[in-house]
């Protein structure tokens, strides 16, 4: 059920958020998890997407979700637009655009990569506009952006794709990470040299994407799997649900979700969210 990885990740986080801990070794859910604003946006892209994903589906989508969950947990300039007639951008430079945005890369097409060697522009063209409707700095769309690169090429690369003139890179996990942190850093600019024990002792509570995005790819690249990589973004500490939030939608693409996880996540979600993740594995059926 892909794009699942950013709801178990906000879910697991959502405890750790106001009491980080510095630790790998905690309870991956507890009965007091939760949703929050990371899971309703996320959903709401996915609503976006399946009605064709132009600016006023965003749009749309985000305000009819945020209304329907309005103590979610919203910063507060998105809380505000959320509840105005305002449609406009207000130039946000938040990790909510990056939080939010697996479905867009879900949506790309892996096989027109694979035969054409160029990236799926209409779609990638989509994707940016996701996060444009609300968080149009450059940070914002560039984390967002740097995203959903980063979940496309593991669907790619650990998936099994390749083009005509190389091989299949899927049974060699660290080769696939390498490439996709070196597209990163060449694309993005982003410092991805720090380790997970550089970063963790001096790492805290930011909302941003530029020092949300970069720890929440180095989790990934650091991860066994999809468990350790959520339990690697919780052990920095910071925002903890939107960092492992954007660390599960990149995990999820390159090693699937365990059953158990999947069951336990949606276990804590309320009908409407879960008839969108219905309606989302009927479209797209990945």
């Amino acid at each position: 059920m892909a794009m699942l990885g950013a709801i178990v990740g906000d879910i697991v986080g959502s405890v750790y958020e106001w009491n980080n801990i510095k630790t790998k070794d905690f309870p991956l859910f507890r009965d007091d998890c939760f949703f929050t604003d990371d899971t309703v946006m996320t959903c709401a892209i996915a609503e976006a997407v399946m009605n064709g994903c132009n600016k006023d589906d965003y749009i749309d989508a985000m305000k009819k979700f945020g209304r329907m969950y309005p103590d979610a947990g919203y910063g507060g300039r998105f809380n505000e637009w959320l509840f105005s007639e305002n449609r406009e951008p207000y130039n946000s430079f938040g990790n909510g655009s990056a939080m939010r945005v697996s479905p867009c890369a879900w949506a790309l097409d892996c096989g027109f990569f694979a035969r054409t060697g160029i990236w799926p522009s209409n779609g990638y063209e989509k994707a940016k506009l996701s996060a444009e409707v609300t968080h149009n700095h450059p940070e914002g769309i560039k984390g967002a952006m740097a995203t959903v690169d980063a979940i496309f090429l593991c669907r790619f690369y650990f998936g099994g794709y390749c083009h005509d003139y190389e091989k299949p890179i899927d049974d060699n996990p660290e080769e696939c990470k390498k490439r996709i942190k070196a597209h990163i850093e060449k694309e993005y600019g982003y410092d991805l040299s720090k380790t997970l024990d550089e970063i963790r002792p001096t790492y805290f509570f930011n909302e941003t994407c530029q020092e949300t995005v970069p720890q929440a790819i180095t989790a990934f690249l650091e991860s066994t799997d999809f468990e350790d990589a959520i339990r690697n973004a919780i052990s920095l500490g910071g925002d903890s649900d939107t960092l492992a939030a954007i660390t599960g939608s990149i995990a999820e693409a390159a090693y699937g979700i365990p059953e158990w996880i999947k069951e336990k996540a949606i276990s804590y979600l309320d009908e409407p969210l879960k008839n969108v993740l219905r309606s989302w594995e009927n479209t797209f059926k990945v």
